[in-house]
């Protein structure tokens, strides 16, 4: 009976707190004046993480968002991660297209795919067959001889508004140009050793190889001495900046590396050993097989001198020969005769039609017998230089202040030649 009462009592109580619109407490509930425990500033933050993780849509369909490559759903080919043609799309350098040059590849950064940089360069190859050395001949992976016929650069600390894309463009379509020489002073003015910004080098470097790299040309990095003579005077720093070099560009298929541009005042080719010895173990312990080019004594002139005792247990080395057509005749074109009889693989990486100042008369004629004697050699050379600085060896007429667009009265006597000479080749 008592029972019967209780239940009728709940009843009637709950028909009443109905009638008034009072609810009954509910088991989340507090009662008033009972103080609840405050939710620590980490309990806060990860329940704000969490409920934005469960308000935002889900673009992963990962287990973690985070995760670059997983942070677009790989199905839908609309989406950014397909953009990338890659395996790993963590590799800023394909996080886009690098087939066009005007995607932002060229903006993505080397450790950070989130922050801008104009200084890392195009994972993606070009068309060009990896270059080795094959007895006395320069070839591609088919053994076929390659000989690259092209421009360097003059200083980069003085000159760098020539490196851009329009004129690598140029170069190579319009001038039949297959390499560029990017020539990074050591110790002259504002030189990599003495004064230089050494990152601001590096990266006009970088870009330059990116630009030629884009235009499917082979690229020569160019460590030049010239007034430090000895290429022992700043060891340290060339073993640094290979080390950076062939660690970024090993395994490019277009990129030569030339170690020392010009040994001279007494360096002998004992001291161009030493330091080859010292340099060559430096990128080839970075996995990079590149051709590497060996600078000779006498602003490399004295090939004979590497003939008769070449550097051993290496693959892949090149020694260089530079020539002025005005000074150099017939008895460096004998040098180089006997050297490529005794079966030296030789490269011209720096020539001009003037004098040996860089400065002085053109004589196009000894120009002309030099290009014959390389091109029956099938040896590779390369013009000084690609400025308008006011001396004759500059391709373009000091006058002219473009840095692409060029037309023949834009060239000096020597852009003319070279022009005419380049575009003579074309096809070959």
């Amino acid at each position: 009976m008592k029972k019967i009462l209780f239940l009728l009592c709940l009843s009637v109580t709950s028909l009443f707190h109905s009638c008034l619109g009072i609810s009954p407490l509910s088991e989340d509930e507090s009662e008033p004046g009972i103080q609840t425990e405050t939710p620590s500033q980490d309990d806060k933050a990860n329940q704000t993480a969490s409920e934005n993780q469960d308000d935002s849509p889900d673009f992963s369909g990962t287990e973690n968002p985070d995760t670059p490559s997983d942070f677009f759903d790989t199905e839908n080919p609309d989406t950014l991660s397909d953009l990338t043609g890659t395996e790993n799309p963590d590799t800023p350098s394909d996080f886009f297209d690098t087939e066009n040059p005007d995607t932002p590849s060229d903006l993505t950064g080397t450790e950070n795919p989130g922050e801008a940089s104009v200084t890392s360069a195009p994972e993606r190859q070009t068309a060009l067959s990896a270059l080795h050395v094959d007895g006395a001949k320069l070839v591609d992976a088919s053994g076929t001889p390659v000989q690259l016929r092209g421009v360097s650069t003059h200083g980069l600390s003085w000159f760098p508004e020539y490196v851009n894309e329009d004129c690598f463009g140029e170069l190579q379509r319009d001038w039949n140009v297959n390499v560029v020489r990017l020539a990074m002073y050591t110790a002259e003015y504002n030189g990599y050793c003495t004064g230089g910004s050494k990152e601001d080098l590096k990266n006009l470097i970088r870009d330059g190889v990116r630009y030629a790299t884009n235009q499917n040309m082979y690229v020569i990095i160019d460590w030049h001495i010239l007034s430090d003579g000895n290429p022992n005077q700043y060891l340290a720093d060339a073993k640094e900046f290979w080390d950076d070099m062939s660690t970024d560009y090993g395994h490019y298929d277009n990129v030569l590396f030339e170690i020392c541009n010009e040994p001279n005042g007494g360096a002998s080719w004992e001291d161009v050993k030493s330091y080859a010895d010292e340099i060559i173990p430096v990128i080839r312990g970075n996995g990079a097989q590149n051709v590497i080019l060996v600078g000779t004594p006498n602003w490399s002139q004295e090939v004979m001198q590497a003939a008769a005792d070449p550097l051993s247990g290496y693959e892949n080395i090149m020694y260089t020969l530079h020539f002025y057509a005005a000074t150099h005749k017939d008895d460096l074109r004998q040098k180089l005769s006997d050297a490529v009889q005794a079966h030296l693989p030789v490269f011209v990486s720096e020539f001009g039609i003037c004098d040996a100042s860089g400065n002085g008369a053109i004589d196009t004629e000894q120009a002309d017998t030099w290009l014959s004697l390389l091109d029956s050699y099938e040896i590779s050379y390369v013009a000084w230089n690609l400025s308008n600085k006011e001396e004759s060896s500059a391709l373009l007429k000091s006058g002219c202040s473009k840095t692409s667009g060029f037309t023949t009265d834009d060239l000096s006597t020597s852009g003319r030649w070279l022009y005419d000479q380049l575009r003579a080749h074309a096809g070959t």
